[in-house]
């Protein structure tokens, strides 16, 4: 057992290596179309290029939740990185669409282990008491990577070119590998008396909580995606370099206002504001003209999709024993997967095949699915969290 001052160094440590290695794959999300653009793809292909990550990730992530549960997170975390490196060396070299296609398949790989397993093992260091609060900082710090990242991203690709962004990437999951070097609890796995036990891919209890994510994700990771050909196919004299700071700023102070209320206010109070945030935040999108239109439209996304993430994350921990974590962990983020592998691909969809005036108003279909995975989700929580 670990004395209280090494658990706060360990969990430090692990937050900000969270932070890195979400920092490089979310850098290069908002720049990697565009790239595949300059290197002749389509504006479907450029979808799929946007998205093959996270369905990579998707594909992956029930086989890491079970052996999340069965071998020590730092194990499985260093893994992941190393994974996210080498993807990061392949956009710097690549020449073609190919090229790209491999590397964001690892990245993929690497993007699902480091996101199960340090998120389990944060979890694993926290009371059980402080899971939503202590989640919920963990989930920010997510959220913060997943706002500044395409901001600097999309500021290198401006002032320099992409091969400098890829490689700042690369820098960002080398911090994180160096930190989590430091942390003393590996998180080994809880010995288990069952012999018998079924193969679990999912939680089934978490299924209606990593659908509702899935829902919020899909138009949130649309817009990382396609936000600068948005704004620039339609000519608006808007600053996109402002969206993803705004974003995270509004995070940043909900997430401090909001602190107290994540470990008291019950789940459904969380999601009608979110849904609502999230409604208004793609009206903006639809309708911006300038710059104050924009930032409206995120800072009501970060009320939606970023105080949400942090809910949904730590109500998928309560839903499950300690030593079902990981499950719970990788199933929950295979809503996150599904969304982001499908928000790009729909959005290239929408972009090549309707008018871009219908762009944001098709993703309100999101909105009515999300209510009605809520509503399984409060049969489950009825007979587990009651």
């Amino acid at each position: 057992m670990v004395n209280s001052n090494q658990q706060h160094r360990d969990i430090s440590l692990i937050l900000i290596a969270s932070f890195f290695y979400m920092t490089s794959p979310m850098l290069i999300t908002p720049i990697i179309t565009g790239f595949s653009e300059s290197l002749g793809a389509s504006g479907t292909m450029m979808g799929l290029i946007g998205g093959i990550m996270n369905i990579c990730s998707l594909i992956s992530r029930p086989i890491i939740g079970v052996y999340a549960d069965k071998i020590n997170k730092y194990k499985i975390s260093s893994f992941g990185i190393i994974c996210i490196i080498i993807a990061c060396i392949g956009y710097t070299l690549a020449t073609n669409s190919i090229i790209i296609m491999i590397a964001r398949i690892i990245n993929g790989l690497g993007f699902a282990c480091c996101s199960t397993c340090m998120s389990t093992w944060m979890s694993d260091l926290l009371p059980q008491e402080k899971i939503g609060s202590g989640m919920g900082i963990y989930g920010t710090m997510n959220a913060l990577s997943m706002a500044i990242a395409p901001a600097i991203g999309i500021y290198i690709y401006q002032n320099f070119n992409y091969t400098v962004a890829f490689l700042i990437a690369t820098i960002t999951a080398i911090i994180s590998i160096i930190i989590i070097q430091f942390v003393q609890d590996k998180d080994e796995p809880i010995p288990t008396t069952k012999t018998n036990s079924k193969l679990e891919l999912i939680d089934k209890n978490v299924v209606p909580i990593a659908f509702i994510m899935m829902m919020f994700a899909i138009p949130y990771c649309a817009t990382q995606s396609f936000l600068v050909t948005y704004i620039e196919t339609k000519q608006l004299d808007i600053n996109i370099s402002l969206f993803f700071p705004a974003y995270a700023i509004a995070l940043l102070i909900l997430r401090i206002s909001l602190k107290s209320l994540f470990d008291k206010l019950p789940f459904g109070v969380f999601f009608i504001s979110s849904t609502i945030c999230a409604c208004l935040s793609m009206y903006f999108l639809n309708t911006m003209q300038n710059d104050f239109d924009m930032l409206l439209a995120s800072v009501f996304m970060a009320g939606g999709t970023g105080i949400l993430n942090s809910v949904c994350q730590s109500t998928a921990l309560l839903l499950a024993p300690k030593n079902k974590r990981g499950l719970a962990n990788s199933t929950f983020y295979i809503g996150i997967d599904l969304g982001m592998a499908l928000g790009p691909i729909i959005a290239g969809f929408f972009y090549e095949h309707f008018p871009l005036d219908l762009f944001y108003p098709l993703f309100f279909i999101t909105i009515p699915l999300a209510i009605i995975g809520y509503f399984f989700y409060r049969q489950k929580a009825k007979h587990i969290l009651n």
